[in-house]
């Protein structure tokens, strides 16, 4: 993965949310500081979710934008955000890693598809929500290179 789409300010350690709307809210602000996307992706985020889950299985789920959204992303990015205690994303889904996303065009599915080999593991989820550093987890996405 390209430098510019993770990094290490793209990285909530220890997050403790009340829900998944807090869960995906932070992972599309991670996103807007760093000038991935417009502020209004974020609520393009939360509809998608409504329309059908993000959780992706193995304590993972992957909120994005819904298509309408494209014009909202100016650069390809993902943001990871790691909440020890979980997250509900409904049907007894418990989410501890929410990994958001923006893609340019269909830069996204070679980013998703990278993400879902590392995360089809779940040794490596569970190093992800035990990781100590954002460095730590770069680390553990790369191995689906």
């Amino acid at each position: 993965m390209a430098q510019h789409i993770i990094s290490t300010d793209k990285i909530k350690l220890n997050a403790d949310v009340a829900n998944k709307r807090e869960a995906i809210e932070l992972a599309g602000q991670l996103l807007v500081e760093n000038g991935h996307v417009a502020p209004d992706y974020i609520g393009k985020m939360l509809e998608r979710e409504e329309l059908l889950t993000t959780y992706l299985g193995n304590g993972v789920a992957i909120p994005h934008g819904t298509n309408e959204s494209k014009q909202l992303i100016k650069s390809s990015g993902i943001s990871i955000v790691q909440v020890p205690k979980g997250v509900d994303f409904g049907d007894g889904n418990i989410a501890h890693v929410i990994i958001g996303i923006a893609g340019v065009g269909d830069e996204h599915l070679d980013i998703l598809s990278k993400i879902a080999v590392v995360c089809s593991e779940e040794e490596n989820v569970k190093e992800i929500v035990q990781a100590t550093s954002a460095e730590q987890i770069i680390a553990i996405l790369e191995r689906g290179e």
